[in-house]
């Protein structure tokens, strides 16, 4: 089992990271994210954000094999559980969560964490081949209506993606 990193910044300036790569039987991957922007806010407004972003992996491979691959996401650099992901703006928070699609019946509908808890991870199995097979996963993110306490300015966080393959 190999576990592929990358960093999936999350909040108003959620940015792409770095690519990551390691290398597997017969192939070489790498994972990258784009950003999840939540973009204008009104906190008394009484309306909820949103926005939507992605993790993907490529792979290349001499032979063609089914590689089985599982995607969590971290709490994020400011929670202390999948419940409260927090963005900040210095001392200030925004609550928000990351949902993705498992598979079970709807686009982005379960909690994207570790697996523990209430949360799921995002997976599936990529065929490698010597062209190169790709996958493209949706991220999405809401923010709660009536976080009154926030003030002005620019929210983010940085969580962590890692992309277990065997």
């Amino acid at each position: 089992m190999k576990a592929l990193r990358a960093l999936l910044l999350s909040g108003a300036a959620l940015a792409g990271a770095p690519q990551a790569q390691a290398l597997c039987l017969f192939c070489s991957c790498t994972v990258s994210t784009t950003p999840v922007v939540f973009g204008a806010y009104n906190p008394i407004g009484g309306a909820s954000g949103s926005g939507t972003g992605s993790v993907q992996m490529s792979c290349a491979g001499t032979v063609g094999l089914f590689v089985d691959y599982s995607i969590s996401l971290s709490k994020g650099a400011y929670a202390t559980t999948y419940n409260d992901r927090q963005m900040a703006n210095g001392a200030a928070r925004l609550t928000y969560q990351l949902y993705g699609d498992t598979g079970s019946g709807g686009a982005c509908s379960a909690v994207w964490g570790d697996g523990t808890g209430a949360t799921s991870t995002v997976g599936g199995s990529l065929l490698i081949v010597l062209l190169g097979s790709n996958i493209n996963r949706q991220v999405c993110g809401t923010l709660p209506a009536n976080q009154v306490s926030a003030t002005p300015g620019g929210y983010s966080d940085t969580v962590q993606v890692v992309v277990t393959y065997n």
